[in-house]
């Protein structure tokens, strides 16, 4: 590619093509607060699906990705109970999470890929830094980061007791589709 920003130290741009993600070599971890900010909460989301497509120009790439709101995971089956309930992300009625992308941009931050996150039935735009992705074979592995208001999405409940933001670290493997 003729970008000069095509390679960097940590971003290797892979070649033009759909990428199918694939969930059982992916993770989504996050950590938050609890206990009025003092005790750090670390858990985890399943990837249920979702697309890349690089593009030439690659600021045209794109990506999806549903996530199962149940499947979130703090290793406290209480907890887990209270965050799939309608207090929190009322994952009975809004079973999935999804992210589609609107946007790549490289600034001197590094690249950035905006989209929007729909939470509840609410979305919003959520700005996920690409901090690392190698292009291997047929496969790209990446790892980013973003961090998520729950407010924003009108999870506001038990203010103080649990953390506004939640920082999620994202590490997706994805396989080549077939043309």
């Amino acid at each position: 590619m003729s970008d000069p920003a095509a390679t960097t130290d940590t971003v290797e741009i892979p070649a033009e093509g759909g990428y199918r993600i694939d969930p059982e070599n992916s993770t989504i971890t996050f950590v938050t607060r609890h206990l009025f900010g003092l005790a750090p909460v670390r858990g985890s989301f399943a990837l249920g699906d979702g697309h890349i497509e690089v593009a030439e120009p690659v600021t045209e790439s794109s990506a999806r990705a549903a996530i199962p709101a149940a499947s979130v995971d703090t290793r406290n089956a209480a907890r887990d109970t209270t965050v799939r309930s309608a207090q929190y992300l009322n994952a009975e009625n809004h079973p999935r999470i999804g992210f589609v992308s609107t946007g790549l941009d490289h600034g001197d931050g590094g690249w950035i890929l905006h989209g929007e996150l729909t939470v509840r039935g609410t979305t919003r735009p959520l700005d996920v830094r690409v901090e690392r992705l190698r292009a291997e074979g047929g496969r790209i592995r990446l790892r980013a980061s973003a961090e998520v208001d729950r407010y924003a999405f009108g999870i506001t409940a038990m203010k103080g007791m649990t953390g506004r933001r939640l920082t999620l670290t994202l590490d997706v493997t994805a396989v080549r589709s077939p043309e």
